[in-house]
């Protein structure tokens, strides 16, 4: 960099500085002991006089010490590889701070090099996203400032790429966080950058109209100044200073020359209280006549960065129009420092004051983040209840491989990611890779990632990606566009894609032979074959068809149910069955006697139960539809008993059979599935046959018949597994 020679030179110097009298004395002498010592490297990342300007800046905006420390370790990272880890022994901060602003370099350099203005919003929301304590963002904003200040010696080339960050990153975030101390600045320093010639111009005009305006600003604080003593209003009344930046805005905004900007004149009213505003605003319009349209009560109603003031214009001396603002000290402040009002809550301690002010921050750090949500600047979506809310994050920010940000929700995957690039991106979807690694079609995003999207010639979505138990979309966004898809295709085909997924399902559950018309009119579908459509858009899934099922099954059976015949044993009540090898399991309608679950159909909770009364083991509870109860009750139907299902217990057991080619690592693969769904296996066996097939049979124990259910779907899902089922 080809800057003027500082006036500052090393690191002896920089602590003589007053801004760095904040830092406590202990520190100091670390650092200066750890600089002198043989070994540490004297590099700085920046020219002495921008980080001595730096820390004034924070200095100015109330920073704490470890802000302090964190800014210039950083600027200094010869020193930090030294000192970083003592110092946040005593400053436990400092070390989310560090990190924050190393985060912070990744943004900087997907912005270098990009079409000005473009997706600024989106680089925006990434850095508040990466950065996890937001304490970060008045360090960044105080080192650009002061980069800015320095940046007129620097070539063209690279004083334009630092003003064009300026203006996309730096400015937006100190207007989103109210810090107009820092924003009005940068903004202008910006401005004279990227446009020198138009500023040049409204700077000349305004310096030709300065000493009339500066006149004419003191008849005004005179004359205002007398009437408000008189009503007993005590007030500080100065001129408010007008920022080209917003001058230019405002010209371009209402289309007018400088001269007819009202607002160029303008003074400030500070006052002890809210009353007081209210009170000096009445004196204000009863000295002056008011421009209708013209008047903002930002107190009653604040901005959504937490700005509050009273703003009107009035006609005034020698008929020109003139702005007033008028606040309280403490809205002054708020309105200059922004959310770095809050930084010297950490200096409370442990006192009662001190924890409230913590909880105030902390309301104020969750309202940030919200602001930085919404893409319009001036949207007000209820500060009051921001200020309530807690922090949730539901959004994660990935990346392109240009560097462009896209907006997600939380739990989004790189299908959804495809997606949201674009339709037939999503459509032509064949894997990913993210931070340059393959990753399976599951995988959740995280902020920051960089996402590559792989794809074929053709698009070719599948039906199973409109399955929530996948999880391959998290975004209903893509599963509309997934859906819209499969809709545009002929009846037929949707039909015979709908009947084959339903039977599959069907299978595993061991209900193919069961009658679809009434579970169709459940849905809504008027025949069998608009519910297969249903089935094959995702409108319902095949699990929601087998629950349904079951359910109309068992309300068939109590409608038609007689009364049970005699039993020659204690009277049926309805507590719950003893069984000790099931400990929870309970069935009802069968007294005190003992109850065990058919080995040969192994009903689990949700499905139709009927109960054989055996000679030496009790109750039997066998599926309605198993073949040996059917056999049993044709041979002695007195034996019957009705039974149901009771509260839950604590796990059933169940046979399932997995056939698929002899790979290497199914059968971790199948496990891992298992445990990751939380059932357990009891029991398992595999058969190796001749054509290199390989069919493992498996005891497990789950919650109840949808746990079931979704595992055989996953199961099912798995590479290389043909087909899953459940036996008996």
């Amino acid at each position: 960099m080809a800057l003027s020679r500082p006036s500052i030179d090393g690191l002896h110097a920089l602590l003589r500085d007053p801004a760095a009298s904040r830092l406590p004395a202990s520190l100091r002498e670390l650092l200066l002991q750890a600089w002198d010592a043989e070994g540490t490297g004297h590099q700085a990342s920046l020219p002495w006089p921008v980080i001595a300007d730096t820390l004034r800046n924070l200095v100015a905006l109330d920073a704490d010490e470890p802000a302090l420390a964190a800014a210039l370790l950083y600027d200094l990272p010869g020193l930090r590889a030294v000192v970083a880890a003592r110092v946040c022994v005593q400053w436990p901060a400092v070390t989310g701070l560090l990190d924050g602003q190393d985060a912070a370099d990744q943004v900087w350099a997907l912005h270098a090099g990009r079409e000005a203005g473009r997706n600024g919003e989106g680089l925006r929301r990434l850095l508040l996203a990466i950065i996890q304590d937001l304490r970060v963002v008045p360090v960044l904003l105080s080192r650009q400032l002061a980069r800015m200040r320095a940046a007129q010696d620097l070539p063209g080339e690279e004083q334009r790429a630092l003003a064009q960050l300026t203006r996309d990153i730096h400015a937006p975030l100190a207007n989103r966080l109210g810090i107009w101390q820092l924003k009005w600045e940068l903004e202008d320093l910006a401005f004279r950058a990227l446009e020198p010639d138009t500023y040049r111009r409204i700077a000349h005009e305004l310096d030709e109209s300065r000493a009339d305006r500066e006149r004419y600003i003191e008849s005004v604080k005179a004359q205002l100044g007398r009437a408000l003593a008189v009503h007993g209003l005590a007030a500080e009344i100065s001129g408010r200073p007008k920022h080209i930046y917003s001058i230019w805005r405002k010209m371009q905004k209402k289309q007018l020359p400088l001269d007819k900007l009202y607002d160029l004149r303008a003074v400030r009213v500070m006052v002890a209280d809210v009353a007081a505003c209210y009170a000096a605003l009445g004196v204000v319009h009863s000295l002056w006549v008011p421009v209708p349209g013209e008047f903002d009560d930002y107190i009653a109603r604040p901005k959504p960065n937490g700005y509050s003031s009273l703003h009107t214009a009035v006609v005034g001396p020698e008929g020109r129009t003139l702005e007033v603002q008028i606040r309280t000290r403490e809205m002054h402040e708020q309105a200059e420092l922004g959310v770095a009002a809050h930084w010297r809550y950490k200096e409370t301690g442990g006192s009662a004051a001190g924890k409230g002010a913590g909880r105030a921050f902390e309301r104020k750090i969750a309202w940030m983040r919200q602001l930085l949500e919404q893409a319009a600047e001036n949207r007000d979506e209820g500060l009051a209840a921001a200020l309530d809310a807690e922090l949730v994050e539901e959004r994660v920010y990935a990346l392109t491989p240009k560097g462009e940000v896209i907006d997600l929700p939380r739990g989004s995957t790189p299908l959804d990611f495809a997606y949201h690039v674009h339709t037939m991106v999503g459509h032509r979807y064949r894997g990913a890779k993210v931070n340059g690694r393959i990753v399976p079609l599951g995988y959740r995003l995280r902020s920051g990632d960089k996402v590559e999207i792989l794809t074929g010639k053709e698009p070719d979505p599948k039906r199973d990606w409109l399955l929530p138990a996948n999880g391959f979309l998290a975004s209903g966004r893509s599963r509309d566009k997934v859906r819209a898809w499969f809709h545009k295709l002929d009846r037929s085909r949707n039909v015979q894609a709908g009947r084959e997924m339903l039977e599959r399902e069907l299978r595993r559950l061991g209900l193919q032979a069961a009658d679809l018309a009434p579970v169709a009119k459940r849905f809504h579908a008027e025949t069998v074959d608009d519910l297969y459509i249903q089935v094959a858009l995702g409108d319902i899934g095949p699990h929601q068809v087998g629950r349904a099922l079951h359910e109309l099954e068992r309300a068939a059976e109590a409608a038609s149910q007689s009364p049970a015949p005699p039993v020659p044993a204690r009277p049926a009540s309805r507590q719950a069955a003893r069984s000790k090898p099931r400990p929870g399991f309970t069935v009802e309608g069968v007294g005190n006697l003992l109850v065990q679950l058919a080995r040969c159909c192994q009903p689990v909770p949700g499905e139709s139960i009927a109960g054989y009364l055996t000679r030496n083991r009790g109750v039997t509870v066998h599926r309605a539809e198993c073949a040996s109860f059917a056999r049993l009750a044709a041979a002695q139907p007195q034996r019957v008993l009705p039974v149901e299902w009771g509260s839950g217990g604590s796990g059933y057991e169940v046979d399932v059979a997995v056939r698929g080619v002899d790979r290497k690592w199914l059968l971790k693969d199948v496990t891992t599935l298992i445990a990751q769904e939380d059932a357990h296996v009891a029991d398992i066996r595999s058969d190796l046959h001749a054509d290199g097939r390989l069919q493992l049979r498996l005891r497990l124990r789950v919650n109840d018949y949808g746990q079931l259910s979704t595992l055989l779907g996953k199961l099912d899902a798995l590479p290389g597994v043909e087909r899953a089922w459940r036996l008996g």
